[in-house]
């Protein structure tokens, strides 16, 4: 790059939707144009912000760590928000269209996910979606660009029944009123009926919901065994059992819950069932992952939260398709990201061909833990580890019995 230019090596749109909405802000010289750019459409603002945050960071650390390049060239990361489907289109669009971004990262939510998935498959750009978890994204709606790497709501779902089955045969659900939401009320529905089990209620509230006491009350009066939230966020709900005095008398359960909203909650508000895509003290955690830990512990004072983990794991799938690729071309790197494996124990962590569903093993815990030596530490592990590959597969179910019928790379 050129001095007199006055650009950064690389530089990240930061701050709130005035800093995404910059017009002309990239001087156009030849040198600007040969460097690469990579687009983050993710939350900066409502209900998904702290989510969003951190995954941006940890897109950025795992960028950082490669030098902020691409098969050697200078690269450019460039955020953008997503407060609705409508914005992230809009986002999305101006990334690959205006910018020329390779690949662009994010879907703090399903919904924005599914939108920018289209987007994706239109211009043939590949999309990985780091937040969300309705089973469309690699089912009916799947597409072949498109990817993701938190897992569905039916694999959380096949996860927990043993544990929350446990506990009684009484459900009740509260969920946002969401593409997530309506899976979660769905999809552990059929698994609880499918036991001989009973739906006592479901309520569905919106997204940006705070006070859920209303909704907790009427849970209390169906006197379930289990209360399963389908929320964006479950820190709220949280708190409300246990100003209501349902902390420990009635379970709480939730899929894809992170450890933010956890972190938040009061220690004697943690009561529950949780599946998590990632937990930074799993003891299967592979030593990539361990030394990841330990490096941003030491900078941050505090462990990656999941959402930050699967910011940096996301960005690294990526970047090691770009290497595999040994090409800036979008559909030769959509082509390596069906290709690209990273090593697990005896298994391997990968884009699943047959519908893009990123294959890992998902953690099951319980919360809280009296007096945890680290205070960070409010997960009582349960499960998280796989027999074998097959085992795995099965845990993520058969890609056209969950709906995809994936068209090839063209």
């Amino acid at each position: 790059m050129t001095s007199n230019t006055g650009m950064r090596r690389r530089q990240i749109i930061q701050g709130g939707a005035a800093a995404a909405a910059l017009p002309g802000f990239y001087i156009r010289t030849a040198a600007a144009q040969q460097t690469l750019k990579i687009g983050m459409v993710i939350a900066k603002q409502g209900p998904f912000a702290q989510q969003g945050g951190d995954l941006a960071k940890g897109a950025q650390i795992a960028f950082d760590e490669a030098g902020a390049k691409a098969l050697g060239r200078s690269a450019e990361l460039m955020w953008l928000d997503e407060a609705n489907p409508q914005g992230a289109v809009q986002n999305i669009t101006k990334l690959v269209e205006e910018e020329k971004a390779i690949a662009v990262l994010g879907g703090t939510s399903s919904a924005t996910s599914l939108a920018m998935g289209s987007v994706a498959l239109r211009a043939k750009v590949p999309f990985i979606s780091v937040n969300g978890a309705a089973r469309e994204i690699t089912g009916k709606d799947c597409n072949p660009f498109m990817f993701r790497s938190p897992a569905s709501v039916p694999v959380y779902a096949q996860a927990m029944a043993e544990q929350m089955l446990a506990v009684g045969k009484k459900w009740y659900f509260i969920a946002g009123a969401f593409a997530f939401g309506e899976d979660v009320i769905s999809t552990f529905s059929e698994i609880l009926k499918a036991n001989g089990g009973t739906v006592v209620g479901a309520d569905r509230t919106p997204v940006a919901t705070t006070d859920y006491s209303s909704f907790v009350l009427k849970a209390r009066a169906a006197k379930p065994d289990v209360v399963i939230s389908g929320a964006a966020n479950v820190e709220p709900l949280l708190k409300q059992f246990k100003e209501l005095g349902l902390t420990g008398n009635i379970m709480i359960a939730g899929p894809a819950v992170s450890d933010t909203d956890l972190w938040s909650a009061s220690p004697d508000a943690l009561a529950g069932i949780f599946g998590k895509s990632w937990y930074y003290n799993d003891p299967n955690n592979s030593p990539v992952e361990k030394a990841f830990v330990q490096t941003y512990r030491a900078k941050e004072g505090k462990p990656p939260s999941d959402r930050v983990f699967f910011g940096w794991h996301s960005m690294k799938l990526l970047l090691a398709a770009v290497q595999q690729a040994n090409s800036t071309d979008p559909i030769q790197i959509t082509r390596a990201l069906e290709e690209v494996r990273l090593p697990d124990g005896s298994n391997s962590i990968l884009y699943r061909k047959g519908d893009h569903q990123l294959l890992r093993r998902l953690v099951v815990g319980t919360a809280h833990k009296p007096n945890p030596a680290d205070k960070w530490d409010l997960v009582d592990v349960k499960s998280s580890a796989v027999a074998s590959q097959s085992a795995l597969e099965k845990l993520y179910g058969d890609p056209v019995q969950l709906g995809c019928k994936m068209a090839p790379i063209a």
